[in-house]
């Protein structure tokens, strides 16, 4: 007899940890992984939630499990792994029954999927959090049809974080792969907001001479004010753990070599795709792309020399261009959601997401209120131009320039929030050189350009001068 309300397939990290969340939030869950001893060893070691959990040996004998109309998770590698997936699960469900692909997937996959004329219903949904988050309380981005969310909604707002004000962090984005293109811009700017604190902690390591445990306090500190985020307050704890092994610092002894799944460079594509810039992103994934080819770096500090030289900065003047670096990075994510909202006509809901963002998520952080209010004011304003980041922002980038310019000065590595500091200055200037490039554009491929007195004549004398 059906008991489950619904199922879970694939019980590595991620999946083990949220269909526990589900058994714990009440509601009996059917689970089958593709080998049997893992589906065994789950459900064994799953202690008091264990009569929630229904554990099958086969595809079959899962969907027999589950009460229908059917739900079912996925929780399987992206790419061919899901496809597989749904064509195995092809023959065994019914039309109204629900697949929910809650993978780190392309958002294009997503799209393919629901125009595929697939035989049973079908949702794309972001979750982010990590193992922690997918056990204790994600945030969770939906995408696909409403009637299909609302079917399954009980269950995903009741597993989701709660924000302050106890609000869950969980809803529909909007149709198709929005859910999913949420959840990969979420991704691009945890890979940037990362970037940046690894930029400050080189400055405070390299440049001042603080010693791990030093840099632990700043963090604290800092995770205590405007810059209170998830991100910030890791940062803290790492920073101050020590390797059983030596005694040292354990930051001291973590190779330099940052591994990536994908999902930056996917937003980094996809802004191209879209024209809407998003150059702390793109500087973030360039990072991480050099931080792997770690032979090449060797060989450029024997050439050249090492880099790093003493930057005598203040940790207050630090902690002010990492505000402005951190609203600078947001304010290009969401603007990149809003370019894509009016290509795919998603209409997504800006401040939702920011408030579905609070809690649960990697880039979690106080200043998402604010930037949910701030959108909520105006969603088609740039976030800098918003009253209270213009005001954060004013005081805080005269920090960044400095930052920049005497860590550039003395070696440093910023790409990250040299690219933020970049960006704003190209984006508080009404005339820049862009005439000269459409100038040239036109001297050799006639492409034509504007003037600004208005007079119609598109081409320049460039025969004259040829």
């Amino acid at each position: 007899m059906a008991q489950a309300r619904i199922g879970l397939i694939g019980l590595g990290t991620m999946g083990a940890a949220l269909a526990l969340n589900i058994a714990e939030k009440g509601f009996p869950i059917a689970v089958w992984n593709r080998t049997t001893e893992v589906t065994r060893a789950f459900a064994a070691g799953a202690g008091d939630l264990a009569p929630a959990i229904v554990p099958t040996e086969s595809l079959a004998d899962l969907v027999a499990a589950i009460a229908p109309p059917r739900a079912i998770i996925l929780m399987v590698p992206a790419g061919k792994p899901v496809d597989d997936q749904l064509a195995a699960l092809a023959p065994l469900l019914d039309a109204d029954d629900l697949v929910i692909d809650a993978g780190n997937a392309d958002f294009h996959d997503t799209n393919r999927r629901n125009a595929a004329g697939l035989p049973f219903r079908f949702l794309g949904m972001g979750v982010s959090g990590g193992e922690e988050g997918a056990r204790h309380g994600p945030a969770i981005m939906g995408g696909g049809d409403a009637a299909d969310w609302a079917r399954v909604a009980d269950v995903m707002t009741a597993i989701a974080a709660r924000a302050e004000d106890g609000t869950p962090c969980a809803a529909r984005m909007g149709d198709a792969g929005a859910g999913h293109f949420v959840k990969m811009v979420h991704n691009g700017i945890e890979y940037a907001d990362m970037q940046m604190i690894a930029e400050i902690y080189g400055l405070l390591r390299d440049g001042m001479g603080r010693n791990a445990a030093a840099i632990s306090d700043i963090f604290a500190r800092w995770n205590t004010g405007v810059l209170q985020s998830y991100l910030i307050e890791i940062s803290a704890k790492v920073t101050a753990a020590t390797d059983p092994h030596t005694g040292k610092p354990l930051v001291d002894v973590i190779l330099d070599r940052a591994g990536q799944k994908g999902t930056g460079r996917w937003t980094a594509i996809e802004a191209q795709h879209l024209s809407a810039p998003i150059p702390v992103i793109e500087a973030a994934v360039m990072a991480r792309n050099v931080s792997a080819r770690l032979d090449e770096r060797l060989a450029g500090q024997a050439r050249f020399g090492a880099a790093p030289q003493a930057c005598p900065l203040s940790p207050e003047v630090l902690e002010q261009a990492l505000i402005a670096g951190k609203i600078l990075c947001y304010a290009q994510g969401f603007a990149m959601i809003s370019a894509a909202s009016d290509r795919f006509g998603w209409t997504l809901d800006l401040p939702g997401i920011a408030r579905v963002w609070r809690a649960g998520c990697i880039i979690r952080s106080a200043m998402l209120n604010d930037m949910a209010a701030a959108l909520a004011q105006d969603p088609s304003r740039n976030l800098i131009m918003a009253p209270f980041f213009a005001g954060l922002i004013e005081s805080a980038i005269p920090c960044l320039r400095q930052v920049v310019s005497q860590g550039a000065e003395a070696g440093h590595a910023l790409p990250a929030l040299a690219s933020g500091l970049m960006w704003f200055d190209l984006m508080r200037t009404a005339r820049g050189t862009a005439n000269l490039i459409q100038a040239q554009r036109d001297f050799f491929g006639a492409h034509g350009f504007q003037r600004i007195d208005g007079l119609d004549e598109p081409h320049g004398p460039w025969g004259k001068l040829a």
